[in-house]
């Protein structure tokens, strides 16, 4: 597909869905990792057009749904102690332990919602006599514009500036939740805007390991059914490869610059996940030579460590164990003015997707 007409054009979905209809003879499970194409599938009624054999699975594709409690706790924290903390928007109604972004503001914190962290850069320059804080979230797709950040505020000089770190990798996520022993998944749905960035090396020995198909997709309904053909091929005639369903932005080695800003400034580090645990090397963290831009090193804020509400199913949501539906909770007690876990605050989240589509 090249052009923008064709990403929803009616005749190439009913192309795809009869091709998937000829092909699968058995039942199969299939995991898309982005809560975009979460909401891409809900909200196009993908799921309900797509033939009983073939089941997607919600993964944990939203870096908003996995932040841990204690980072938000974090940034709660600088914000009391007069930080100017700065974040993208999706973040500011996530629950902590005791309250969001948006309740610390309310309640007399220094929020500023931007769109990019190099904006956070200038009010720091502008603010010299103030700590600026970014809030830097994400997964590989975020990783090169929130290190740019530091590249410039050390060109800057500046001493005011820094990041809070949650950045997290999708490929030792995939790993984590094949070796769980609930697990039921037969092939990936590879997220493009992630593989824009990383490109498809590292997904490569996780498709030879665990003898399983990882289609590389777009967002648009032909670009998701068009892959999970792809995935429904490879998983009748049993084979398992990488296969790059988005062409049209995804390369194998993926975008070197981007790639080699991150590496400058960042390294693997261990990273908890909401609703899941600590994964070892399934996140970045920043280098010792820039410690100084690192707010977990230069603010003494300790990690409160709490827990998830047992009222939340998060964890089993965003490891494909169980759908939003499946919780007593949902759209009930837990709907999006009454959060009780990320996956439904989030605009990327599943259970959101669901309340607003299905």
């Amino acid at each position: 597909m090249k052009f923008l007409t064709e990403y929803r054009n009616p005749e190439l979905v009913k192309f795809y869905l009869s091709e998937i209809e000829k092909t699968v003879t058995q039942p199969w499970n299939i995991m898309e990792i982005c809560g975009g194409q979460t909401h891409s599938l809900v909200k196009n009624g993908l799921l309900e057009l797509l033939p009983e054999n073939v089941r997607m699975i919600h993964g944990p594709g939203c870096p908003v749904c996995v932040t841990p409690i204690s980072l938000i706790d974090k940034a709660v924290a600088l914000m009391e102690k007069g930080v100017i903390l700065c974040s993208f928007g999706d973040m500011v109604r996530v629950p902590g332990s005791k309250k969001s972004l948006l309740q610390a503001k309310a309640d007399g914190g220094d929020l500023r919602i931007l769109y990019s962290p190099l904006e956070a850069v200038k009010i720091a320059e502008q603010n010299p006599d103030r700590e600026v804080v970014f809030f830097a979230v994400g997964f590989e797709t975020t990783a090169p514009s929130n290190a740019l950040s530091v590249v410039h505020a050390q060109k800057l000089g500046l001493k005011n500036f820094s990041l809070l770190v949650s950045h997290v990798l999708v490929p030792p996520a995939m790993e984590a939740i094949l070796d769980d022993e609930f697990c039921k998944i037969n092939a990936f749905l590879g997220a493009g805007h992630v593989n824009t960035i990383m490109g498809l090396k590292e997904y490569h020995p996780i498709a030879e390991k665990y003898k399983i198909p990882i289609v590389i997709s777009g967002f648009e309904p032909a670009d998701l059914l068009q892959a999970i053909y792809h995935a429904v091929l490879q998983l009748e005639k049993g084979e398992y490869k990488v296969e790059n369903c988005y062409e049209r932005l995804v390369k194998e080695e993926g975008n070197l610059p981007a790639q080699n800003v991150v590496n400058e400034i960042f390294e693997i580090g261990e990273q908890e996940w909401r609703g899941i645990g600590k994964i070892p090397e399934s996140g970045l963290v920043m280098k010792e030579k820039y410690a100084e831009f690192d707010a977990s090193r230069k603010f003494d804020i300790s990690n409160s460590a709490k827990k998830e509400e047992n009222l939340c199913i998060a964890g089993e949501i965003l490891k494909g164990i169980k759908k939003p539906v499946e919780c007593p909770r949902f759209g009930k007690t837990c709907n999006p003015g009454n959060p009780l876990g990320a996956p439904m605050v989030s605009s990327e989240g599943a259970c959101a997707a669901y309340y607003h589509y299905s």
